[in-house]
């Protein structure tokens, strides 16, 4: 692939149609609707990020990324499909069937802007406008609508690989910060200080882990150190924003990669500080291995194309963890259901003020865990009931996998996959010592008191 230096794009290197391999043909008609109309309207208008990164190293785009030189009020004018999003980075969403194409304006990264301005609203106090660029004292970055040129927002991106742009005007590929030769060499490398880069904005060493596990990757060496060095204050990132991150890592298909990458720059001791000292303890003398065979049974899942929920997701990484605060727990007298609720409550408060778990997700890995007793109960009181829960499946799927090699367990499964399908009832399982499943209790009829005398039957 031949590089040469585009004279009108100042400090840029174009890779022109007939020397790169990107086909009109892979990528999304919509993501083609949208470039083509934006050109025919007087725009620039380029794909961008991750979709030509992964087009030019022959991977399907999960997603396709548009800028340009309209704002995005030009924007929703054009598109009716068009909604407006964001605080910190204003954006146009451009909804399709089944599909969002994100269209962002070029982005500066100037610092320095003039002082906020007096909005004048009428049958209104004035009021001071919100500054387009806001810092933090840390130097995080709160807001960023300082719109730019091409070149500076590509330079405002955070690696090299992410900064390629696909010119609809042409076809050809622009590199403004020498992605193409890191892409070919397979190095995640910060644009700019990485330091400085990961100060701006922390999640960003999440994502240059997500990178290097899945693209195959190694890191460039100053990224890593500074990486290392600044491992601490990922904590200071927004926790939703992480507890997002975090799913995209253990649902990339590459999680267990992605984990060991996290434990060896310390990301994941600082996200999960108390689940992390556990895991590098030992329980009765045994080291705690099911958290890495699950993270590879996710991936295989992942890889085959199956969707993980995420209470399913969580209850699969750390049910080893919670089990162990559930029997502590019933060591002090509580019963079951109350020792998983304790266990549940306990974990969401450890993890959620770093990686802010949505209750519903916590009250559904709750269940999963503390429906795996019922599962034993066959049939139990209303069978079908229990099978019309929206969380079978996860329930079924969780015993499966992390007991399901168990004869007895899996005599168990395939009792309540045939109920559920409907199929004619198989034989009650035997029921062992080995299921911990508690007999099966006649329950007693109370006799009712006479109320008065009562006519003789005939």
């Amino acid at each position: 692939m031949k590089n040469r230096k585009n004279p009108e794009k100042s400090g840029s290197v174009i890779i022109a149609r007939q020397e790169h391999g990107i086909s009109r043909k892979l990528m999304s008609p919509n993501a083609l609707r949208i470039l083509y109309r934006l050109k025919d309207n007087g725009y620039v208008a380029y794909l961008v990020g991750g979709c030509v990164r992964d087009l030019l190293l022959g991977r399907e785009p999960k997603d396709f990324d548009v800028v340009t030189n309209a704002t995005p009020g030009e924007v929703k004018r054009m598109f009716r499909n068009c909604r407006l999003v964001g605080r910190r980075f204003r954006l146009a969403h451009l909804h399709f069937h089944e599909e969002l194409i994100e269209v962002a304006t070029f982005r500066s990264q100037a610092a320095d802007e003039p002082k906020p301005e007096i909005e004048e609203k009428r049958g209104r106090e004035n009021r001071e406008r919100h500054p387009q660029m806001l810092m933090n004292d840390d130097g995080m970055i709160l807001r960023d609508n300082v719109y730019g040129t091409p070149e500076e927002d590509a330079l405002r991106r955070d690696f090299t690989v992410n900064s390629l742009a696909y010119d609809i005007a042409d076809f050809s590929i622009i590199d403004f910060a020498g992605g193409i030769a890191d892409l070919n060499a397979g190095i995640i490398r910060t644009i700019g200080d990485p330091a400085v880069r990961f100060q701006e904005d922390p999640v960003r060493m999440l994502r240059a882990v997500r990178f290097a596990a899945k693209l195959g990757f190694t890191m460039e060496e100053e990224t890593r150190k500074a990486l290392v060095s600044a491992a601490g204050t990922i904590v200071s990132a927004s926790p939703p924003r992480l507890y997002e991150e975090m799913l995209k890592i253990l649902l990339s298909g590459e999680g267990a990669k992605c984990c060991d990458l996290l434990r060896q720059t310390g990301l994941f001791a600082a996200l999960f500080p108390f689940f992390s000292a556990w895991l590098d303890a030992e329980s009765e003398g045994f080291p705690h291995t099911r958290f890495g065979e699950m993270l590879t049974c996710v991936d295989s899942l992942v890889q085959q194309g199956s969707t993980v929920s995420p209470p399913l997701l969580l209850a699969l990484l750390f049910g080893e963890y919670l089990d162990e605060k559930a029997a502590n727990f019933r060591a002090k007298g509580a019963p079951w259901q109350q020792s998983v609720d304790a266990a549940t409550a306990e974990f969401m408060g450890e993890v959620c003020p770093f990686v802010q778990i949505a209750n519903r997700v916590g009250l559904a890995l709750r269940e999963i865990i503390a429906q795996q007793g019922r599962l034993k109960l066959i049939p139990g009181r209303r069978p079908q009931a229990f099978i019309a829960r929206k969380d079978f499946g996860d329930i079924i799927e969780y015993c499966r996998i992390t007991r399901g090699d168990m004869k007895d367990v899996a005599a168990r499964l395939e009792w309540w996959l045939a109920e559920a399908a409907g199929q004619e009832s198989l034989p009650l399982p035997k029921r062992t010592e080995e299921t911990g499943a508690p007999p099966l209790k006649k329950k007693r009829r109370r006799r009712r008191k006479p109320h008065g005398l009562r006519p003789p039957t005939p």
